[in-house]
């Protein structure tokens, strides 16, 4: 490519305090399994006003465990979003159930609540609504469906840290058993490769510390057998070791601190760009409903009439000219893990329609207002070339 400048759709934002927390991890007794990991869980918890919260090396395994602690198993089903990353589907066929894909609002790209009940049976175990972009689902009418059903909520929050619903944040799981988020680099905070659940029950607290650690406990009060020797430990169930460090954990400790700043940023850059692009004739910027409060991890434009078939031109010549556009999702059951499981085309048509216009500008804390005003130039600039 020739160009000078490049600008990614997103970026971390390391500071000399993050820096410093590690290296002091670095000198310390500990580098995993010790006190960092406790303290940045307590303060996670604080922050987004639950009870518990229990840390693990990624979004999907923190995922996987929040499954597997609600006893999603075998011949259940559960009830999900294709507009979103491929693992929020993955963890639950890691525990043999079934994905059912119900299509979303054409607006915000989250799960559509009026659709969910239609895809509902007798082996629905899990509702799972994805925060697309950082803007909060409808939890309230989502939760109602659930208890109307008997059935659990996992948000999947991974784009949706610092978000709110309502007067709620996101994370407090008022309306949900257990929230989940992503600490990957291009998310709100990272602690490298990272992610966390969040719950309010003490039931799926324990199976979580369990399931990130073998399924073991070395806990003497839950012990099947009697014990032996104060070595003693059991094992009661498959787990995997999904364990966070106390590298990252000490990472993710400096970064909480700045959360609030980081969403602001990520704000003002939206402001930004939505006087730039009013009433523009090429595509619709995102909407934020009455009810949320966006985090905005992403800023996903929607392609108007006249410029959807032409997305694969607009999208090749923005990166030539130095932006990392990227694009949010291709639905799930489209790929072809998922076609070979029985899957097909037209499943979900406003998903599909929702693909097919949607492209993600850079937006990320660290960028400059002459970051933003390049964005903004370059986009016009390219709009009027295809157009």
């Amino acid at each position: 490519m020739s160009f000078k400048k490049f600008i990614p759709y997103g970026r971390h934002l390391i500071d000399e305090e993050d820096i410093n927390a590690v290296i002091e991890v670095l000198k310390s007794d500990f580098i995993t399994q010790g006190p960092k990991i406790k303290e940045f869980e307590e303060k996670l918890a604080e922050k987004l006003g639950a009870k518990y919260a229990v840390v693990f090396n990624s979004g999907t395994s923190a995922l996987h465990a929040a499954y597997f602690s609600l006893g999603l198993s075998k011949e259940d089903e559960f009830i999900t979003t294709p507009i979103t990353f491929a693992a929020t589907s993955n963890a639950g066929i890691f525990l043999g159930a079934k994905p059912v894909f119900c299509d979303v609002e054409e607006d915000t790209g989250n799960i559509n609540p009026d659709l969910i009940e239609e895809k509902l049976s007798s082996r629905t175990k899990l509702i799972i609504p994805v925060h697309y972009a950082g803007h909060s689902c409808d939890m309230e009418r989502i939760r109602e469906i659930a208890d109307k059903y008997g059935l659990f909520v996992v948000e999947d929050a991974c784009h949706a840290l610092g978000a709110k619903y309502k007067s709620s944040k996101i994370g407090s799981c008022e309306f949900s058993d257990a929230t989940v988020f992503s600490f990957h680099p291009v998310k709100h905070i990272t602690t490298g490769e990272g992610g966390a659940v969040l719950t309010n029950r003490e039931d799926i607290y324990e199976k979580l510390l369990m399931f990130r650690s073998h399924g073991i406990t070395k806990d003497r009060k839950k012990f099947i057998k009697n014990q032996n020797g104060d070595w003693y430990y059991e094992m009661q169930f498959l787990g995997f070791n999904y364990r966070m460090t106390d590298i990252q954990a000490a990472l993710g400790i400096s970064q909480l601190k700045k959360l609030d700043g980081f969403v602001k940023r990520r704000r003002d850059i939206v402001k930004i760009y939505n006087e730039a692009f009013h009433y523009n004739p090429y595509f619709n910027v995102p909407v934020e409903k009455e009810y949320a409060y966006s985090s905005y991890h992403l800023y996903p434009i929607r392609l108007k009439d006249d410029f959807k078939n032409k997305k694969k031109e607009i999208f090749q010549l923005l990166r030539v000219k130095g932006l990392g556009v990227q694009v949010h999702y291709i639905p799930v059951y489209l790929h072809p893990y998922y076609q070979k499981l029985g899957y097909k085309k037209g499943e979900c048509p406003i998903a599909e329609e929702f693909y097919e216009r949607e492209i993600s500008l850079p937006i990320y804390p660290s960028m400059t207002n002459e970051d933003i005003d390049f964005v903004v130039k370059t986009i016009f600039e390219v709009f009027k070339e295809v157009g």
